[in-house]
């Protein structure tokens, strides 16, 4: 079986990256993964922006944030990118005893975001997408075990 996940709103909702399931990491308290994913394009070249980010109120603005092209991505982003969402997602279910055990509850189900615009996080609208997100999950469900 196949678990998809997308919107917060739905029964595996605390695996998207916009659920409100705070963390400490790196010496900040980060309201979503989301908030720590996004800030950490500019941790190296605008630290104002990362501080900007980081205290956004929601994961949405967070995310619109992010992809502001007006202010400089780190030099490293396309070899950094996976590994920073791998750290943010582990502690998120680190932190979170009730969606650790969510995530336990999968078993070995193929997590899948369906996510329909994202061709590298998620399926794609065609299914043809990387599902990177799902890839990590799955990641951080073993470490978890």
């Amino acid at each position: 079986m196949t678990i998809y996940f997308y919107s917060t709103r739905e029964m595996y909702g605390c695996f998207s990256n916009f659920s409100r399931h705070g963390f400490e990491l790196d010496g900040f308290y980060w309201l979503t993964s989301e908030h720590y994913f996004q800030a950490h394009k500019f941790i190296e070249t605008d630290p104002n922006w990362f501080a900007k980010i980081r205290e956004v109120k929601t994961p949405r603005d967070a995310a619109k944030m992010g992809r502001d092209r007006a202010h400089p991505l780190r030099q490293d982003w396309n070899e950094v990118k996976d590994g920073i969402m791998k750290k943010a997602v582990l502690k998120k279910f680190q932190t979170h005893a009730d969606i650790r055990e969510i995530l336990l509850s999968t078993e070995d189900e193929l997590l899948v975001e369906n996510a329909p615009n994202d061709y590298y996080w998620g399926c794609g609208k065609d299914g043809s997408g990387q599902n990177k997100l799902g890839l990590i999950l799955m990641e951080v469900r073993d470490i978890l075990r």
